[in-house]
């Protein structure tokens, strides 16, 4: 089989992107796997593919890179988005579908993707981490010392646990200086450091509101190995979040055609 593809990145968080608007395009878990891979394959942290759906500008299905359908991606979202602009089905605004439910989605004028995710009502406070649901499972820990952490090996010791192994979380490690929130996290389905995540990077932001740690009122500037993305949210209750804008970079890369096994 002969796919046309496209590869894009928010942030050094990397996609293949394929056009299924005709829904000719059926993979299989090893087929994904293939295509992400960074040796044989495109290489790529995750699959999307963009489709119609009924009532939306269009329809987000994600894959991260072991092969697996998975939840919202931040990144993805918005890396989709600018996908579509390219293909003319949208213009500067859209309202697409995803896993986790309806997104709106902004170009603005100097070419940064702006994503509304989807609102937080609740964030459990344990001994020494906060987890919480923003499209995606998140553990959060607050740390000293980050860039020392060896996020890989931590983070599979969260993932793996007695309470997550079965469905598995993402795990972030987070620590302010100045005026600035660094974020590293280690991503389910892939099982290693990403060098961002949008989903990761919003959950950090509000844990960071809980903590007194935001960078800002109503709003958080996160550094992640990749680079920099903003986080805007209004503030209800004390563990209640709405109205939350995750913004950043999302950049065309290249394109190709790849033959794949059937």
């Amino acid at each position: 089989m002969k796919l046309h593809f496209f590869k894009y990145q928010g942030t050094g968080n990397d996609f293949v992107l394929l056009d299924n608007r005709d829904k000719s395009i059926l993979l299989t878990q090893e087929q994904i796997k293939f295509l992400c891979d960074r040796r044989f394959g495109v290489g790529a942290d995750g699959l999307m593919l963009l489709e119609t759906e009924v009532g939306y500008d269009f329809k987000m299905v994600y894959f991260n890179s072991d092969g697996n359908e998975s939840s919202m991606c931040g990144n993805g979202g918005r890396c989709l988005m600018a996908f579509a602009r390219r293909l003319g089905v949208v213009a500067e605004r859209s309202h697409f579908i995803a896993t986790d439910g309806p997104h709106d989605a902004v170009i603005l004028e100097d070419g940064t993707v702006s994503l509304k995710m989807q609102d937080v009502k609740g964030i459990e406070k344990g001994s020494d981490f906060f987890f919480l649901n923003t499209g995606s499972p998140h553990y959060v820990t607050i740390v000293d010392a980050l860039q020392d952490i060896n996020v890989k090996e931590e983070g599979r010791k969260v993932r793996y646990n007695e309470r997550f192994a079965l469905q598995g979380t993402n795990v972030n490690f987070i620590e302010k200086k100045e005026d600035t929130l660094f974020v590293r996290t280690y991503e389910r389905g892939v099982e290693d450091e990403t060098l961002s995540c949008g989903t990761g990077v919003t959950a950090a932001a509000l844990v960071a509101a809980v903590n007194g740690l935001a960078t800002g009122k109503n709003q958080c500037r996160i550094s992640t190995p990749g680079g920099s993305l903003n986080v805007k949210f209004d503030k209800v209750l004390e563990n209640t979040f709405y109205n939350i804008w995750l913004e950043g970079p999302a950049t065309f890369v290249y394109e190709g055609d790849i033959v794949i096994d059937n």
